[in-house]
């Protein structure tokens, strides 16, 4: 079969509500990515993949060894597979990179695939009205802070980490998962970026939409879903961008 497809993910955020519903996502993930890799010439994993990720020098969480290692196996038979940092699970070192394989990306990222120009991130930190969101981005992503939580010892440090992500979803109100159309910041800010590069398709996460945009200039815009809800995915076949869901 030939690879050429390019698939895209996001927000699956494994480790809530509990471990069971966790367990039967991971299951469904890893069934994607198996399915995904038959015809896949890269694999796009765009931030939040876990709802908390910390790990120490020596120390990584116990959880989620059917999908690391399904990802691992998918490295070593040929196909890249890219990790975007989240605001969930950005306090990463290097044992994705060591002893996974993947490409590790900490910011938004630009890409020619088949002779279009796409623009890829996990979509937090793009309103900069909201100082406080910001401030707490830019703190969180302190080398100063990141070294003090791993004093910490992990029967703490990830308990506290996995109580204070879980509180932390469920402070968005019902407000803030609602489509807002062209209000609808991701939208303005693609639109903002369009006035000084030539992007085709931007693809995003973290608003958790499932949703497709006509931008400026008939560019596309994606927004892709959870899979607490939708199992939402994004496809690249070398001719047009297509939402999906995987069942």
């Amino acid at each position: 079969m030939i690879k050429n497809k390019h698939y895209f993910v996001a927000d699956t955020h494994l480790g809530v509500p509990n471990y069971e519903a966790s367990l039967v996502r991971e299951k469904k993930l890893v069934r994607f990515l198996l399915e995904a890799e038959k015809d896949a010439k890269v694999i796009y994993l765009l931030g939040d993949i876990f709802d908390f990720w910390h790990e120490y020098k020596y120390v990584v969480p116990k959880y989620y060894v059917r999908l690391l290692g399904t990802l691992a196996s998918i490295v070593d038979r040929g196909t890249p597979v890219h990790f975007f940092t989240g605001n969930h699970d950005q306090w990463i070192r290097d044992y994705f990179q060591k002893e996974i394989g993947m490409i590790v990306h900490t910011k938004e990222y630009e890409i020619t695939i088949d002779g279009k120009n796409f623009f890829l991130a996990h979509g937090d930190g793009f309103d900069l009205t909201d100082k406080k969101y910001l401030f707490m981005k830019r703190l969180f992503g302190s080398k100063i802070i990141r070294i003090m939580f791993a004093s910490i010892h992990p029967r703490w440090a990830i308990a506290f980490g996995n109580a204070w992500s879980k509180s932390s979803r469920k402070s968005h109100s019902e407000y803030d998962l609602i489509d807002k159309g062209e209000e609808e910041l991701q939208f303005k800010y693609c639109n903002e970026i369009l006035k000084t590069k030539d992007i085709d398709y931007f693809i995003l996460g973290h608003r958790h939409l499932n949703k497709e945009y006509i931008l400026e200039k008939e560019k596309k815009l994606i927004i892709l879903s959870d899979w607490i809800n939708e199992s939402g995915y994004a496809l690249w076949c070398g001719e047009d961008l297509k939402l999906k869901s995987f069942e």
